[in-house]
């Protein structure tokens, strides 16, 4: 439909410039004509378009309220859909004196935080032992698990 309409104007464009050389008195005239031509053109093409715009969208369709709609990532966010894991970290015996202690249990972490908010070091489960690192990630303390606390 678009082709159709540019093929009019174009009909229209040389049918004005043929009457242009005709006659030099009519210039009001073919103004008035290019303006209702442009304005015809502006009108009807968004006009033409509109019916396949809305197919794609499906702005027409009533069947897309029973569709599903993925969920919004922000709404995740704040309230994941799973639970937290919940872990039991009494087995972990050394803990620095006067750090806070931030529980990982999805990790199977601890992490200490000096009290000014600098990381000091973690400790991590590891098999059989429990290894302790410091804030530079080197171990500095291995903490062996008898079987009776392996049962876990």
């Amino acid at each position: 439909m678009g082709t159709m309409t540019f093929r009019c104007c174009q009909t229209m464009n040389l049918s004005t410039v043929e009457q242009k050389k005709e006659s030099s008195s009519m210039m009001p005239v073919l103004r008035k004509k290019w303006l209702v031509v442009a304005g015809i053109c502006a009108v009807a093409l968004p006009v033409l378009n509109m019916p396949s715009a809305m197919a794609e969208e499906g702005l027409g369709d009533d069947d897309d309220a029973e569709t599903h709609r993925p969920a919004d990532m922000h709404k995740l966010a704040t309230k994941p859909p799973l639970p937290r894991a919940h872990k039991d970290f009494s087995k972990y015996r050394y803990k620095p004196e006067g750090d806070k202690i931030q529980e990982q249990p999805d990790a199977n972490r601890l992490l200490f935080w000096t009290q000014d908010g600098k990381p000091d070091g973690y400790a991590q489960r590891r098999g059989s032992s429990i290894i302790y690192y410091n804030a530079q990630g080197q171990a500095i303390r291995i903490q062996h698990l008898t079987p009776a606390e392996m049962t876990d």
